[in-house]
């Protein structure tokens, strides 16, 4: 059998994912993630005297905490089973990264095991998050001085 005959065979017996469904279950997932960070802004912003600028940084670390312990009591997993791509918010899905490569070489000792696994996936992230970061603030400090823009 030659390959477009065994392509043509799969795509008949491969059935077919329900696209509009996986989407409207992340929209929803993804939409509940970022309701619960909002509330928790609020709560900065009302009980913390937090302006809506200086509330990001706790409420990002929050969700982060928060992601963190649904998935060290097996929650998360569920919640990414129902909402797929929408339980990967980057923030969420940041914090659950860095705790599931933990759990994953717990077997293998505290040090070598969690200690040299836990950013595993995430260090990439860290990573190129603190480069950009260092790139953004050189190219603003030099516009800056260069009267181009004010800031």
């Amino acid at each position: 059998m030659d390959q477009k005959k065994y392509a043509k065979l799969e795509q008949g017996i491969t059935p077919k994912p329900p696209i509009l469904k996986n989407c409207i279950k992340a929209f929803l997932v993804g939409g509940a993630f970022c309701l619960v960070a909002q509330f928790i802004a609020l709560f900065y912003m009302t009980f913390f005297d937090f302006t809506e600028r200086t509330a990001s940084n706790p409420t990002v670390a929050t969700m982060i905490f928060i992601s963190m312990l649904l998935t060290g009591f097996g929650l998360y997993k569920k919640i990414g089973q129902i909402g797929g791509a929408g339980a990967s918010v980057p923030i969420t899905g940041f914090g659950n990264a860095v705790v599931s490569a933990a759990i994953e070489h717990k077997s293998e000792g505290y040090v070598l095991g969690v200690g040299g696994n836990i950013f595993k996936l995430a260090g990439s992230v860290i990573l190129f998050g603190v480069f950009s970061a260092f790139l953004v603030a050189l190219v603003k400090t030099i516009l800056v001085k260069l009267g181009v823009v004010s800031w």
